[in-house]
């Protein structure tokens, strides 16, 4: 039996599980869905290709591919730096917004503005970078059999990796710091979290930072298979919202499991009924979490 589709199942919902973890880290710590969090998965692409030319110029060795992946040390370090830069423009988004509107206005206005700040920076994407796709890397990769039937390429492999590390560290530091602890004490009641001490504005502050960085390291790992394109980080918002709703709003694991579900979903939907339809399954499975289960496989209520 040929499960190749269960193998670009994982794929596809590895990086949807990484944009679903900072959506939900954002809803649960803000109380709003933030619309604006796919353009940071596209700038946060955009921003890793720019200080990888920057790394390559100054350091023209580490442009090479690092075998067998088709990229080099430069991409990944300006992954590591894009995701900083990518934090701090969330960050700023909500020191110029969200938190005015925070003060004086209501969840739907949050909303809103979200929707505004999307196209904003979408159409700054543009101005900067154009509507032309760019890529990583030009090299060609040959896929590595896996038995029944499954092949995966390096960069695939290396996907599938980084998503489970990176997940893995999330929920030490949510579970495990005493930062991480602030956190889950202010997504349960900000008001008893400043009774007890703990400074409100800090937390909200570190949580654009971690969805920032992840949503960078989401629009990387897109860009690494597929392209680097302004309207990217749009495309995936529905699957990051119906992975988080579904995982749990406020479950780091359950992003994860929600993300693989839906990306499993999509990749089955192509194999019965064909990849025109391959859109609408994030929308099936929103509604049908909504319907059957608004808390989510966490069991916690949103």
């Amino acid at each position: 039996m040929n499960l190749q589709f269960v193998a670009d199942g994982l794929v596809a919902g590895s990086m949807i599980a990484l944009g679903a973890t900072g959506v939900t880290l954002t809803y649960s710590i803000l109380r709003f869905s933030n619309f604006a969090h796919g353009e940071f998965v596209s700038w946060g692409a955009y921003l890793t290709m720019t200080v990888a030319g920057w790394i390559g110029t100054c350091v023209p060795r580490l442009a090479e591919p690092l075998e067998p992946l088709s990229v080099g040390g430069g991409v990944v370090l300006a992954l590591l730096l894009a995701m900083g830069l990518t934090g701090v423009l969330a960050w700023c988004l909500d020191v110029l917004l969200y938190a005015r509107l925070r003060q004086r206005g209501t969840a739907i206005a949050l909303v809103m503005a979200s929707f505004g700040a999307s196209m904003a920076l979408r159409a700054l994407l543009e101005v900067v970078y154009t509507t032309k796709p760019a890529y990583y890397s030009t090299e060609l990769q040959i896929a590595v059999p896996l038995g029944h039937g499954i092949r995966l390429t390096p960069d695939q492999l290396a996907l599938l990796a980084a998503t489970f590390v990176l997940v893995a560290l999330l929920n030490v530091f949510l579970t495990r710091t005493s930062t991480g602890r602030a956190m889950r004490a202010v997504s349960e009641s900000p008001d008893l979290a400043r009774v007890v001490g703990i400074d409100v504005s800090r937390v909200v502050r570190i949580t654009w930072y971690l969805g920032g960085g992840l949503a960078c390291a989401a629009g990387v790992l897109l860009g690494l298979v597929v392209q680097i394109r302004p309207g990217m980080g749009f495309d995936l918002l529905l699957p990051l919202f119906a992975a988080a709703i579904l995982g749990g709003i406020g479950s780091v694991p359950g992003a994860l499991a929600g993300g693989l579900i839906v990306g499993l979903s999509e990749a089955a939907a192509v194999q019965v009924v064909g990849a025109q339809w391959r859109a609408a399954v994030a929308f099936v499975v929103l509604v049908a979490v909504l319907i059957a289960r608004p808390s989510g496989l966490s069991g916690r209520a949103s």
